[in-house]
């Protein structure tokens, strides 16, 4: 072969293999390019870091038995970033399972569970084992990437529940499990949640402290030998500072007076009159309630919450109509002056429920993204200083 020949043929043969070669590079990067980008991971800081810092956390409450909180966040157009929970406590083996359900749900479709434990076999059983097999749960869920606020038997004051008024008893397993969550969940933060002192001490409930009992003397704050709305509906049954990270308090309206049913309107400024004991209207003078957003958000510096709130409508009765009466009622729980003139209130979870109430012995729709035309009207008022879970979901470490 002619040596001309010869280059001819390794030229063509290089420039065919360099050919290939950059096709190749061509085509990989290519499908690296549509290769869709993996999930970030799900990481958990400091409990501290669960308050935002403008703004509060958008929540909700799900019946978690027929309703998803995928399905939910795309009837809203955004994922809330607290989903709250309800487990008795001590749970077994089926309750630690839902536990991780919860928890997988938040993950994909939130940010942040709220527990709440309720001991309906009273507190004597949060024992200190139990406690700290909760926190190694928690501690389980946080590395999963789940933070978890905690909230203890819940609307401790009141007289419907076990663990109702049984302040010195309340306040140790609170501290019990706080000290054990404080101590092996580090992303897990507890809260104190009352329930609003509006007709406290609640007389007639099957839990309600009896005259001349070491609970009754404990509630009897003005020392007069009687229970009444005088007396502090909260401060016999609070932790300390040292065991509390969060504060909250269930506000709902029910109606404008006592027995409860009729579709009424809510009085304007109701939410934030009863979150700050200045309510005085059709329900009642409560003055003498103590203003909970100052004493236990503003002066002991704690991240106010209200995991509970939603207005009653009753399918079976007449009155005002569905949207007036939550469209009247979530313009308060969302009022423009709330990240100025509150800026404690971090977070506010909507009761979506339609269930039977013991209250009313009837139905009542709480919900306000089930019908069309109140889910238009709700999703289109949310303020923009609500905070939202993240928009893409986020995979456990190690997944």
């Amino acid at each position: 072969m002619k040596e001309s020949t010869l280059v001819t043929v390794v030229l063509v043969g290089a420039l065919a293999f360099g050919g290939a070669t950059i096709a190749g590079q061509l085509s990989t990067r290519a499908e690296e390019q549509a290769r869709p980008e993996p999930p970030p991971v799900c990481t958990v800081a400091d409990r501290s870091d669960l308050v935002p810092e403008t703004g509060a956390l958008y929540g909700v409450n799900l019946d978690g038995e027929d309703r998803s909180l995928g399905a939910y966040a795309e009837r809203l157009g955004h994922k809330p970033a607290v989903s709250v929970s309800f487990t008795g406590f001590p749970y077994d083996e089926q309750g630690a399972g839902y536990l991780r359900m919860a928890a997988d749900q938040v993950r994909a479709d939130g940010r942040i569970l709220l527990l709440t434990l309720e001991p309906e076999g009273g507190l004597a059983e949060v024992t200190e084992e139990v406690a700290q097999e909760l926190a190694a749960d928690l501690a389980e869920v946080n590395a999963s990437g789940v933070p978890v606020i905690v909230r203890f038997a819940h609307e401790m004051n009141g007289s419907w529940y076990a663990w109702g008024q049984q302040p010195t008893a309340y306040v140790e397993a609170y501290r019990r499990v706080a000290d054990a969550v404080h101590e092996q969940a580090r992303g897990s933060a507890m809260m104190w949640a009352p329930n609003y002192g509006g007709g406290y001490p609640f007389s007639g409930g099957q839990y309600e402290a009896e005259p001349g009992t070491a609970d009754f003397a404990a509630l009897d704050t003005d020392g007069n030998g009687v229970l009444t709305m005088a007396d502090d509906a909260y401060a016999p049954y609070y932790p300390g500072d040292d065991a509390v990270d969060w504060v909250g308090m269930s506000l709902y309206h029910w109606g404008s007076a006592h027995p409860w049913g009729e579709n009424e309107l809510p009085e304007d400024g109701k939410f934030l009159q009863q979150l700050t004991g200045t309510y005085a209207g059709a329900g009642g003078d409560d003055r003498a309630v103590a203003d909970f957003y100052a004493e236990y958000g503003q002066r002991r510096g704690k991240p106010v919450a209200v995991p509970e709130t939603a207005a009653l409508y009753n399918p079976a009765e007449g009155g005002a109509d569905e949207l007036a009466i939550k469209q009247a009622w979530w313009r308060q729980v969302f009022d423009p002056s709330i990240p100025q003139e509150y800026p404690q209130l971090k977070l506010i979870s909507w009761f979506e429920w339609d269930k039977h109430e013991v209250e009313i012995d009837g139905p009542v729709d709480w919900t306000v993204t089930t019908d069309p035309a109140v889910r238009k009207a709700f999703t289109a008022e949310l303020p923009d200083w609500l905070r939202w879970g993240p928009e893409e979901a986020c995979t456990a470490p190690g997944s």
